[in-house]
């Protein structure tokens, strides 16, 4: 049994003797517990957006020089200029959520600064799914309308050689399919485990302080 649920029957069995001091211990506790969730979205946030660009690093130098063959460098670089804007911009939005959940002084205040976190936490998600999946998208569309410029420095940059352009291009289009479901899938999961579980304790708490709520 945990601090909160000691800190509760507490105050049932001692309501007609402090129910004033139980009742702000219960809500100090809730506050607590709560700022201490969203600082982890803000620091889970800095921590994401550090992993993709430490990823960016060890992409393979051939990798690169392909993208910039077939035109795509200017396209990935808006994209990623893009990103890291909307990114910051969330960050921003995550600690100054955690700055008004920290200085609440109210229940009412408490409980609209969760449900705007978790609000802020679900656009955050959303934007991430939907831009990598339209994202994906896009990257296979110019594909398939330029794949005589994709197969031709396929071939002259991995060194691939004996096939036919449409055995080959198919070959490509079943890979990269794979990639961007293995690639989504692995989003949705993290997002789904450690956003999800982070904002499952946030409503645990909007539930309790609605409980005491007077």
């Amino acid at each position: 049994m945990d601090e909160l649920e000691l800190l509760k029957k507490q105050w049932q069995s001692r309501e007609h003797e402090l129910p004033k001091l139980s009742y702000e211990d219960i809500y100090k506790m809730l506050l607590k517990k709560s700022s201490s969730i969203v600082k982890w979205i803000f620091y889970i946030s800095i921590a994401e957006i550090l992993f993709w660009t430490l990823l960016s690093f060890m992409v393979p130098e051939s990798s690169t020089k392909f993208s910039d063959d077939i035109g795509l460098h200017n396209v990935l670089v808006g994209v990623n200029v893009l990103n890291y804007t909307v990114f910051g911009f969330f960050i921003v939005l995550f600690y100054l959520n955690y700055r008004k959940i920290s200085t609440t002084d109210s229940i009412k205040d408490l409980m609209k600064n969760i449900l705007r976190t978790r609000k802020t936490v679900k656009y955050f998600v959303i934007y991430n799914v939907t831009g990598s999946i339209l994202l994906i998208i896009g990257i296979n569309f110019y594909y398939y309308f330029n794949q005589d410029i994709v197969f031709q420095f396929m071939t002259e940059d991995y060194g691939i050689t004996n096939i036919s352009q449409q055995r080959f291009m198919k070959m490509f289009f079943v890979i990269q399919i794979l990639f961007g479901i293995v690639m989504i899938g692995f989003i949705l999961l993290f997002y789904r485990i450690v956003y999800g579980i982070l904002l499952r304790k946030l409503h645990k708490n909007y539930k309790e302080l609605k409980k005491i709520e007077i």
